[in-house]
């Protein structure tokens, strides 16, 4: 199996961070936008996609309001995906980081499929 390669996509958006914190680390906001049903356990989320697709991720980390990673039960140990929250210092705007791993030949599909994930958390934003 081919290594995996860290991306990172920005994203601007208009809310704030506490906001956006609660949709990228409760349950209830993460089903809002990123899984059909979502539950935790002892720092473990559970997404479910159409009634079937199981994954489950652990929380590795996290800052109120900053950021939250996660790591896939199934995947290697040094890979993840996390929600980091910055603010421009000219601008003072919210912007969304994604950190995500995908083989080379994936990364545009992967970012394809960010791409719509975050579509879908805007929209439940009212951005």
């Amino acid at each position: 199996m081919a290594k995996k390669q860290l991306f990172t996509l920005e994203y601007p958006v208009r809310c704030s961070p506490s906001i956006l914190y609660e949709f990228l680390s409760t349950p209830a906001g993460m089903q809002e936008w990123f899984a059909d049903k979502v539950d935790e356990r002892d720092h473990v989320f559970i997404f479910s996609w159409n009634g079937a697709a199981v994954e489950k991720a652990q929380v590795v980390e996290k800052e109120q309001d900053k950021f939250i990673k996660y790591h896939w039960l199934h995947s290697s140990k040094d890979e993840y995906f996390e929600f980091r929250i910055e603010k421009t210092e000219i601008s003072n705007q919210t912007i969304l980081i994604i950190k995500d791993f995908a083989e080379k030949p994936d990364i545009k599909d992967q970012t394809q499929l960010w791409d719509y994930q975050v579509k879908e958390l805007f929209h439940r934003l009212g951005n």
